[in-house]
């Protein structure tokens, strides 16, 4: 017994002496580590993930070392090549963005690193990360000639199919009216958004769906081409439905959704009703 608490007093003060030791240990690990992967990206001239590196909590460690203190004039040459050629990369970006936007007639307005390619085309470019998000797409490159491709793509998917404004107010206006009714409403109440959106993607659904919901028989109808048909409904002539009801979207937090709005801008609404139209 004497023994044994005699072994564990002796593996407790060698934890106490070894501890902080492991920890100095692994800080210095650390730092090698850092100005490893320093020279790897150095030597690939890895000129992004340099400026990154170079922004770090480490970096700045190792140049208030005094045992590397020879690595802080090393660190501040490596940042100024890395600024310049990083602010020469963003400039070709951009340009080329640009230009191959042009070549494909996609209008793009770039605010680095946000952009957008036509109204309900978003996105965002991650240096970083090296990665370009496109609305709720992830495109794992920065390439200009990929970014255009992509979105064109979106473009494609929600600008060029059939479209009729008439008949997407009056099917939107339908939806309403079969809520309201079920609901015991009134016309010109409102009623929430996201269960509207949820009940027209269903009136989208043809009959053999409903008799076997195979999901190779789903229509689907996606937020961003809800937006964007609602986008393109306020750039029509068409001022309401076929019956003479007006559309009306109220925002709010509450079940809300973010849509296109008629200047164009993202906004979140909350609730939906038509209105008889004033003489």
């Amino acid at each position: 017994m004497e023994r044994d608490l005699f072994l564990e007093d002796v593996q407790e003060e060698l934890k106490k002496v070894v501890q902080p030791f492991q920890r100095d240990l692994n800080k210095k690990q650390k730092k090698a580590d850092f100005i490893q992967q320093c020279i790897r990206c150095a030597g690939r001239d890895d000129f992004l993930r340099l400026d990154e590196m170079l922004k770090e909590k480490t970096a700045k460690d190792i140049e208030e070392d005094e045992e590397l203190e020879q690595c802080g004039a090393v660190f501040a040459e490596l940042r100024e090549y890395a600024d310049e050629k990083v602010e020469q990369y963003r400039i070709e970006l951009i340009d080329d963005l640009t230009r191959f936007c042009e070549e494909a007639e996609l209008e793009i307005e770039i605010d680095f690193p946000d952009f957008t390619v036509m109204k309900g085309i978003n996105g965002r470019i991650d240096f970083s990360n090296r990665c370009t998000k496109i609305n709720k797409t992830t495109l794992k490159s920065i390439d200009p000639r990929r970014i255009t491709t992509a979105a064109l793509k979106l473009k494609r998917q929600l600008y060029d199919g059939p479209y009729d404004p008439q008949k997407f107010i009056d099917s939107l206006y339908q939806t309403y009216e079969g809520m309201i009714a079920r609901e015991k409403l009134a016309t010109g109440d409102s009623v929430s958004l996201q269960p509207f959106y949820l009940e027209h993607v269903i009136s989208l659904q043809s009959k053999p769906f409903f008799q076997n919901m195979d999901k190779a028989k789903f229509k689907g109808y996606s937020l961003d081409q809800f937006s964007v048909d609602m986008w393109r409904y306020y750039q029509s002539d068409i001022e309401g439905t076929s019956c003479g009801h007006e559309l009306q979207l109220r925002p709010g937090r509450s079940k809300a959704l973010w849509l296109l709005d008629n200047q164009g801008e993202t906004r979140q609404f909350a609730v939906i009703s038509f209105h008889r139209q004033e003489s």
